[in-house]
């Protein structure tokens, strides 16, 4: 990492000569705010409203039906699917946008266990985000056939690869630390004991270079509206490596994963290659909005995305540490680069009501159960002094304990 900024002129320098600064522009932000969320909702796309607009009133509105042809909505899976390939480091033909992040590695899931027969057990992180792991154990129930989900800590994956294991189900960046695990290393360990790998991209995918090809990671999921920016409820995407596709059963065997959906025919047909993972309706207006965010995307270089979340991350870790080690806060992020998602996290025993007073002041980050403060980088639409005064802010809230004001311990469902 090069040298940080240690004075808030020093931050607007910074902010001078960034070469994302062009993108800045290109986000609707409300003044003000200071967004350190991006990694649970992404900010929205100035010209996604635009788009919107144009599918309802011309698309939907003037062209009605005719518009799955004429506009492509049917082809929106696979359009999109091979646009945002690139940016994880895929081929085109590997990746398609549909249903949801939980829906997909369901399939992708069921499919993988059906590829090794006789082998049971699931391995994944005990910290992993907890609806991986609930699919998971609600899939194993429901195949009948004993399979299991083993946990184990990071630091005790490669250890846990046995010759019972069919799939090693990860999380490319941890949820709750921010921590990154070695994609091709972890991949390599598991192939070597005859182990499929399932990454779940949700944290990465837009906030980093991957690349799934390189790696020989066998299936992957992730959300689109985090980094991508395809707004709330934004669908999901699932990739297939090319060695499995021809021999992959879809275990949810929906009619836009049929070969010829429009025959109508009674009996099910798999669609060739990775389409046959479709399941239901695209849907148009969420894909719409999607293909914005990963237009936008597209066009940013992802090393110099990452370099500028290396950085404002380093920066607002170092800054903490060093105005606020005293007030209760620890941090659970790897300082290591190698390490370290686009988050950096810091428990503290009042997590609930620091974080409700920050975003009272227009700092908006996020609280994990029991006691995680998060703070996502988004290096698009971030700017350095802003992570400088971020900072200041929550210095502020600790310092005076502003957080302890009774409005700010009210709890709400979504934290």
């Amino acid at each position: 990492m090069t040298h940080l900024p240690t004075t808030r002129k020093a931050c607007a320098a910074l902010d001078l000569v960034d070469p994302l600064a062009s993108f800045r522009p290109r986000f609707t932000l409300p003044p003000g705010v200071i967004y350190l969320d991006g990694n649970s909702l992404g900010v929205l796309p100035a010209l996604t409203p635009e788009r919107l607009a144009k599918v309802i009133a011309d698309e939907w509105g003037q062209g009605l039906i005719r518009s799955w042809n004429t506009a492509g909505w049917v082809d929106l899976p696979q359009r999109l699917g091979d646009k945002l390939a690139p940016l994880i480091g895929a081929a085109a033909g590997t990746t398609r946008v549909c249903d949801s992040t939980s829906v997909n590695l369901f399939k992708l899931l069921a499919a993988a266990l059906a590829l090794r027969p006789g082998r049971t057990v699931i391995v994944s992180e005990a910290d992993n985000f907890p609806t991986d792991l609930y699919i998971a154990e609600g899939l194993a129930a429901l195949l009948g056939q004993q399979h299991e989900l083993r946990l184990v800590a990071a630091d005790e994956i490669e250890a846990a690869l046995d010759d019972r294991v069919a799939v090693l189900m990860l999380s490319h960046v941890n949820y709750r630390t921010g921590r990154l695990h070695d994609m091709a290393a972890l991949t390599a360990a598991a192939h070597a004991r005859g182990v499929l790998t399932l990454w779940d991209l949700a944290h990465s995918a837009g906030a980093l270079p991957m690349d799934l090809s390189a790696a020989q990671a066998d299936f992957a999921v992730g959300c689109g509206y985090k980094y991508l920016n395809g707004g709330p409820g934004a669908p999901a995407f699932l990739y297939v490596a090319p060695a499995h596709q021809s021999r992959l059963a879809a275990p949810l065997s929906g009619w836009f994963g049929h070969a010829r959906p429009f025959a109508f025919e009674s009996h099910y047909a798999p669609a060739p290659g990775v389409d046959r993972l479709l399941v239901g309706t695209p849907s148009v207006l969420s894909m719409a909005a999607l293909e914005v965010g990963i237009d936008l995307m597209a066009e940013a270089d992802l090393g110099q995305v990452r370099e500028k979340s290396l950085r404002m991350s380093a920066l607002f870790a170092a800054r903490v540490e060093h105005e606020l080690g005293d007030v209760g806060l620890v941090r659970i992020s790897p300082l290591d680069d190698a390490l370290r998602g686009s988050q950096v996290c810091f428990t503290h025993t009042q997590a609930w009501p620091v974080m409700q007073a920050l975003i009272a002041r227009g700092v908006i980050g996020d609280v994990r159960a029991p006691d995680i403060l998060r703070f996502g980088f988004t290096p698009l639409y971030l700017s350095y002094v802003q992570v400088w005064d971020a900072v200041t802010h929550l210095a502020e809230v600790l310092r005076t304990r502003e957080w302890d004001a009774p409005q700010f311990h009210h709890r709400q469902k979504v934290t």
